[in-house]
């Protein structure tokens, strides 16, 4: 599957008309003073009446081209990556397969230009990140290349897929799935439930800040990544990012479990309600820190693929005033399941009430999750969860409401009615549920 966001950018016609191309190096002159860089393409933002170019200290500046003058530096001189012969491998290196779905990590920067495009090749990798060449080798695959908001369950279903291939098919050790990070988490639940009994790990990784970034995170998460896929004991889908905001440790983060808590920091992905499965120092060494994972396993067939989702589902928010249509839309638009992220441990204003029993004798599958990122729901403790409780809601214990709304996709689309749904929503399939819950906080130093 390739997925075209949109036509292949292009400079504005007035710079062809001086014959400059994307990278060229040029100078900028505008009254009196002179900026020199990289011709960078054209944006879908800015039309042909403007010109960016890329500088020398990484920023970019634009101009309206009315407003300056452009001359000719110096011709572009792009590498050909397709022409350069791999690094020499030894044959006993692990083979790690890493597939490409988009996002800043699967783009990179060609130094002679500034440029950043997306490129996800073996020579790719091991240019830009030498180290792996000691680790793995690589082989990669680009199933689209998309931005991760714009990620759906048909989607996930393709991942599931593209892994289990690699897992059955090649004699790969590993598996890693460049990501988006906006919504990695979801991605990374999707698989744990679409691939149950894994003989290998599968690594899935983001970049918080591109590689044309001095704080570029990109490369030592990809090197974590790779030789958690290559090295780690464990057969279990996880998230591998930076545990601190220095590039000091990786963090190795159980896929059903895992939040992107901060918007921009390179840190910004945390376990919640649960403990990192391990760490990896400097990009080198790997140190399990949980008691309990799925080890490796010899037999590549044990591998049970259930790759479907059922996007009629909703998370619906509960917020003081939420009006009663606000629960009731999925009856008209044929839902089938609705996780509510409720209130503390699980609750909903008691006047909306008679709309989530609408939505039960609809026949609609509802779940309770809670807004708090960490504790668990128990709606056993004030009459309004008890309440709840009997109408037939079902309660997600400790899952994260993402989770949760990404495992009643899976149970909609795998369960053969709406009971089994019922018992696979409470049933832990993927560590989604711990029995115990203990307090994790949060620090951003």
């Amino acid at each position: 599957m390739v997925i075209k966001l949109s036509e292949e950018l292009d400079v504005p016609n007035p710079l062809k008309q001086l014959n400059l191309e994307p990278y060229d190096r040029v100078r900028v002159i505008k009254g009196g003073t002179v900026y020199e860089g990289l011709l960078m393409p054209k944006t879908e933002i800015l039309g042909d009446e403007y010109v960016m170019i890329k500088m020398d200290n990484g920023y970019n500046i634009g101009f309206r081209l009315s407003d300056v003058k452009v001359e000719l530096v110096a011709k572009k001189h792009v590498a050909k990556y397709e022409d350069k012969r791999l690094l020499e491998l030894k044959a006993e290196l692990p083979k790690v397969t890493v597939l490409g779905t988009g996002g800043t990590i699967a783009s990179k920067v060609e130094y002679k230009t500034g440029a950043v495009y997306p490129s996800l090749s073996a020579e790719d990798l091991y240019e830009a990140i030498p180290e792996l060449s000691e680790i793995a080798t690589i082989s990669t695959r680009t199933l689209f290349n998309i931005f991760s908001e714009d990620m759906r369950p048909e989607y996930w279903s393709a991942i599931a897929k593209a892994v289990a291939e690699e897992v059955i098919k090649s004699d790969a050790s590993g598996v890693v799935v460049a990501h988006g990070t906006d919504t990695m988490g979801y991605t990374a639940a999707a698989l744990s439930f679409a691939l149950q009994q894994l003989p290998i790990p599968v690594s899935l990784v983001g970049a918080q800040r591109s590689s044309d970034r001095p704080s570029s995170d990109a490369a030592l998460n990809m090197l974590g990544a790779v030789l958690v896929a290559a090295r780690a004991p464990f057969a279990e889908v996880v998230v591998v990012m930076h545990e601190s905001i220095s590039d000091e440790n990786l963090v190795v983060l159980r896929g059903t479990k895992v939040r992107k808590c901060h918007t921009s920091r390179r840190d910004a992905f945390k376990p919640v309600n649960d403990a990192p499965l391990a760490r990896v120092v400097r990009g080198r060494e790997l140190v399990v820190l949980a008691k309990s994972w799925r080890p490796r396993g010899e037999d590549r067939k044990s591998l049970k693929v259930y790759a479907n989702f059922d996007p009629r589902a909703a998370l619906i928010k509960v917020y003081p005033g939420i009006p009663p249509e606000a629960i009731e839309w999925p009856i008209s638009a044929g839902y089938r399941g609705v996780v509510i992220e409720g209130t503390g441990l699980g609750h909903a204003p008691s006047y909306v009430f008679p709309s989530i029993k609408r939505l039960i004798d609809h026949g609609i599958v509802v779940a309770m999750t809670s807004q708090c990122i960490w504790g668990r729901i128990n709606m056993n403790v004030y009459r309004t969860g008890v309440e709840l409780l009997r109408m037939g809601v079902i309660p997600c214990e400790d899952m994260p409401p993402e989770t949760a709304l990404v495992k009643m996709m899976w149970c909609l689309a795998n369960a053969k009615d709406e009971e089994e749904v019922k018992r696979l929503m409470r049933t832990n399939m993927a560590g989604e549920i711990n029995p115990r819950t203990e307090y994790r906080g949060i620090s951003y130093e």
